[in-house]
């Protein structure tokens, strides 16, 4: 979709070159006519979502390494790249996961940059847009990207630098609060929402239409008492609710002999993602458009060579109190590659994965050491350097979760069993025997989002984050906040850092 705006901003570009001779008349196209046309408009639009694929430096939100993925996933219990008794493996990734990252970590700064340049370019589109008196839906778009980029700024910083207008220098952003920063992001989202387009898939395919900006209204909500003190489980529910309006299903968990790990469900984090369920999908081609590199990085180097034809870097592994939470019956386990005969494809010459994980720091783990990750099945063209799977941002699941989750805070338990029954049962478990409890939404999320992005933000909202877990000490409440970056506070004299990191 990126690469069909940047091609058709050239064009136009070269049709005017080519048909518009007269000096005078190529001087009156202004940017104002530009970014009014529909191709003006989608160009200013495509340098924010450019943003967004995960590529190499920490850039993107999934796909690549060393950014707000990582960040967000190893400091939880689902994964970790531990430290190898070889050497293999510096000691940052290992760090995340023990819960002793720095403000000077290169997984702090990179987010952090990567979002505050995406705020800066969602602010461009806006001021673009706006100028030129484009059409409202597009208007709608930039401002709801922009709410998007704020959110996982308060969500991983809590106070942070907020500007609408790039005419300021970094020296003079000043830090607004967390829950001031959210009512904004709100009534961002509100004002605009209905605006966006309510279409699925073609052109739409990886932006925010109606239905991605409830979602992420919901998600909002979902998590408003950690980020202002004041839950909004009706609100969040509301939302949910709206996302209903717009026709999604879970996608099928049937058998499927033709997919490697034998289960339609796994089509799900394949290439060009199924919309019954997708909401909001983040579009890869490795070597082009991102990158997904979630299987390549998990996997040994002869597993991937006798699995796909090229080598695995053996880094990302599942600590095994993690993957001890899953039944057996579970189709979501056969994400997990492990044992003498580990789901999926078995070629000569696999590799057998411990569970176990006795050490990750010092000395490390042993090269073979922890289950390793599959979910993401690479996707044509791949090579060592990563796969084509498109990647979920937000799926229909999560938000059937959310609604469960949602009628259990509200004391009406009964009301949200079925949500996480439909969720189970596709996955090839019973419904529960009861109604749920929020112990059993939050292992259901577990279960159906692993390796998704969302495990940081349920464990804080679930109180689990700060618990001892496996080879990790309980933390300190601090920890619940990244850290602003040194090179951001060398940078603004404005900005305070967050409690306990001076």
């Amino acid at each position: 979709m990126i690469n069909k705006l940047i091609s058709l901003c050239f064009a136009v570009v070269l049709l005017q070159g080519c048909t518009k001779l007269d000096e005078n008349i190529y001087d009156k196209y202004t940017s104002e006519d530009f970014y009014n046309s529909k191709e003006g408009s989608d160009v200013a639009l495509a340098a924010v979502y450019a943003q967004i694929p995960g590529n190499w430096d920490g850039v993107g939100y999934a796909g690549a390494d060393r950014g707000w993925y990582d960040l967000n996933s190893m400091s939880t219990d689902e994964q970790v790249i531990p430290h190898r008794n070889t050497g293999d493996w510096e000691l940052d990734f290992a760090r995340l996961y023990l819960r002793q990252w720095l403000p000077t970590d290169g997984f702090i700064n990179n987010t952090w940059n990567w979002l505050y340049k995406s705020v800066f370019n969602a602010n461009l589109a806006v001021a673009q847009l706006e100028t030129a008196n484009a059409d409202p839906s597009k208007i709608a778009e930039a401002k709801v990207l922009r709410a998007f980029f704020y959110y996982l700024l308060i969500d991983d910083f809590g106070d942070v630098p907020f500007f609408t207008d790039n005419n300021v220098t970094v020296d003079k952003i000043p830090q607004e609060k967390r829950a001031v920063i959210f009512d904004f992001i709100v009534k961002e989202i509100n004002e605009n929402v209905e605006l966006l387009s309510s279409a699925k898939g073609g052109v739409y395919y990886g932006r925010f239409n109606k239905w991605a900006g409830y979602a992420l209204l919901a998600k909002l909500y979902l998590n408003a008492e950690v980020y202002t003190g004041t839950p909004r489980w009706q609100e969040c529910l509301d939302a949910c609710n709206k996302v209903s309006e717009g026709g999604f299903s879970l996608h099928s968990g049937a058998a499927d002999n033709s997919h490697p790990l034998g289960y339609k469900y796994f089509e799900l984090f394949g290439d060009v993602l199924p919309d019954d369920e997708t909401i909001l999908a983040i579009y890869t081609r490795v070597d082009v458009v991102g990158r997904n590199i979630f299987t390549v990085r998990s996997l040994g180097g002869s597993d991937a060579s006798a699995l796909f034809g090229y080598s695995g870097w053996n880094g990302s592994v599942v600590p095994k109190d993690f993957l001890d939470k899953f039944n057996d019956n579970d189709i979501r386990k056969r994400q997990f590659r492990y044992g003498a005969s580990p789901f999926g494809p078995r070629p000569a010459g696999f590799t057998i994965y411990s569970v176990e994980l006795n050490n990750i720091d010092n000395p490390g783990a042993n090269p073979n050491d922890g289950a390793r990750s599959q979910k993401f099945f690479p996707a044509a063209p791949a090579n060592s350097g990563g796969a084509s799977n498109d990647f979920p941002i937000y799926r229909y699941a999560d938000i059937l979760l959310m609604k469960a989750e949602c009628h259990v805070r509200m004391n009406n338990a009964g009301a949200g069993k079925p949500f996480v029954d439909e969720v189970r049962q596709r996955a090839g478990l019973q419904a529960l025997s009861a109604a749920p409890t929020l112990e059993d939404i939050y292992n259901e999320r577990g279960f159906e989002l692993a390796w998704e992005g969302h495990r940081r933000q349920d464990m804080i909202r679930f109180g689990t984050f700060l618990l001892p877990r496996g080879l990790v000490k309980a933390a300190q409440s601090y920890r619940l906040l990244f850290p602003i970056p040194t090179a951001a506070l060398n940078a603004n004299p404005l900005l305070t850092q967050n409690p306990e990191y001076n």
